[in-house]
């Protein structure tokens, strides 16, 4: 069994997800604090819940997603995870996040990188790494086949689509890995991006203005 909680840090509203299994180990996704009273109230909720964070995971390296690598870093020593291809979008941070009001201290980077259909393992529990490029330029996915869900980042939204006029944005990647990529999961794949509700990819292929099924 896995549990999928999302808390919601930073002025972009970014979702940060922890993912735990029933021996309370868990899985970081994007952890979006950006000051010290979001990070005390996410040390609550693993104190709360009882968890372990073993692994840290990036779907891509724009400011929302990393401000709280450093922190998750100090207390846990956990480096993050994520493609090689967004190493220039996370270095560029430490130039755009003090133009957006952040503070932001830089985590080190870890020696080795995720690939696609790459595993990554919590216990017993597997999750397969999906790229999805277009809103960032090596953007992952991370698919849980046998709890048909998907820690979707910016890709696919509630009747939405990532934005792409950021640096390493490109449109009609965009919609060509969520048609791809993503509309290829089933349908009863519920989809927890990084920003708003959850959706489901029936849903989407059905009524999202930007690309249907």
């Amino acid at each position: 069994m896995i549990t999928v909680e999302s808390l919601t840090y930073n002025p972009y509203q970014e979702n940060t997800y922890v993912l735990f299994n029933e021996q309370k180990d868990c899985i970081i996704v994007d952890p979006g604090m950006h000051n010290r009273q979001e990070e005390q109230h996410f040390l609550s909720f693993l104190k709360q819940h009882e968890l372990k964070p073993t692994i840290l995971l990036n779907t891509h390296c724009h400011v929302d997603h990393v401000l709280g690598n450093k922190f998750v870093y100090d207390n846990f020593g956990l480096l993050a995870q994520f493609h090689e291809g967004e190493i220039p979008v996370l270095l560029e941070v430490q130039n755009y996040a003090p133009q957006m009001g952040f503070n932001y201290d830089a985590a080190p980077i870890a020696e080795h990188f995720l690939s696609d259909k790459d595993v990554i393992s919590l216990g017993d529990e597997t999750f397969e790494a999906i790229l999805a490029p277009g809103h960032s330029p090596a953007h992952l996915c991370f698919y849980s086949a046998k709890h048909q869900l998907l820690i979707g980042g910016d890709v696919l939204f509630r009747n939405s689509i990532g934005r792409t006029d950021l640096p390493g944005g490109n449109h009609a990647q965009l919609l060509n890995s969520i048609k791809q990529r993503i509309y290829s999961l089933p349908d009863n794949t519920t989809v927890y991006p990084g920003h708003g509700p959850s959706t489901s990819i029936g849903f989407e292929k059905g009524s999202n203005p930007f690309i249907q099924g």
